[in-house]
């Protein structure tokens, strides 16, 4: 099984404009993803998919792979779909370029669900963790997850799920980490298929997978993901480094 990282890294950023190029203690953003996904060990190779050249020059003149996008995408999975069709590969690891903290363990768990899918069940496999606080709950920023009682997702939502109308229920709240592996069918599949109403309102490319019948195994992790979103992010991220 050939599985590989692709790291979808646009130059615009609607919240923090260029943010993948600022400095982070001497290497870019996406220098030091790109560093940390290949750093895993984990994958047969890693390559930046993107829409600027100056991200592309960025991670080549470093000696690393990257691929420039010949259309231009509404999402992610659109970009790495359209890097990955031609490549002759099992699995395919969406990396956030925005998130230089790659954490090994719960991604060598995500590849397991597929190593353990006897019987190709899965078409991704992504993670989750428990938020307990009321504020991070209701966060539209931080994406929730429900799923059944296999670990396959339900439904994702910017929105607080389920509704606590009985706040004695025992409910935990799931926030999602967006990093996903997919079977490179599943992502062909998602490339050629339309935005519905779901995923345009929420704008969450997930729910186009779930609109269409594809099934998302999540694995929960006690980890949270360390995301670039805005300045003050970078400067915490400085800090942690």
């Amino acid at each position: 099984m050939k599985i590989i990282a692709v790291i979808p890294a646009r130059y615009a950023s609607t919240r923090f404009p260029a943010k993948l190029l600022q400095d982070l203690c001497g290497k870019t953003v996406i220098q030091r993803t790109y560093e940390s996904a290949v750093n895993t060990g984990l994958f047969d190779d890693v390559f930046v998919v993107t829409d600027s050249i100056l991200i592309y020059d960025e991670i080549i003149n470093n000696g690393g792979k990257a691929i420039m996008s010949v259309k231009e995408h509404e999402s992610g999975s659109d970009r790495i779909a359209e890097a990955v069709e031609n490549l002759d590969v099992d699995i395919v690891v969406n990396v956030q370029g925005d998130e230089p903290f790659i954490n090994k363990e719960p991604l060598a768990k995500v590849l397991d669900v597929f190593r353990n899918d006897f019987d190709s069940k899965v078409d991704l496999a992504s993670l989750m963790f428990e938020i307990t606080d009321k504020s991070e709950i209701e966060n539209p920023n931080n994406v929730k997850v429900v799923t059944d009682q296999n670990g396959f997702a339900l439904y994702f939502s910017r929105s607080v799920i389920p509704y606590p109308r009985d706040v004695n229920a025992g409910v935990r709240y799931m926030k999602h980490i967006g990093i996903y592996a997919f079977r490179k069918q599943a992502l062909l599949d998602f490339y050629r298929l339309p935005m519905k109403s779901l995923e345009a309102s929420e704008k969450l490319e997930q729910l186009r997978y779930l609109e269409f019948g594809k099934r998302i195994k999540m694995i929960e992790t006690n980890q949270g993901s360390i995301g670039i979103d805005t300045p003050e992010d970078l400067e915490q991220a400085r800090k942690l480094l």
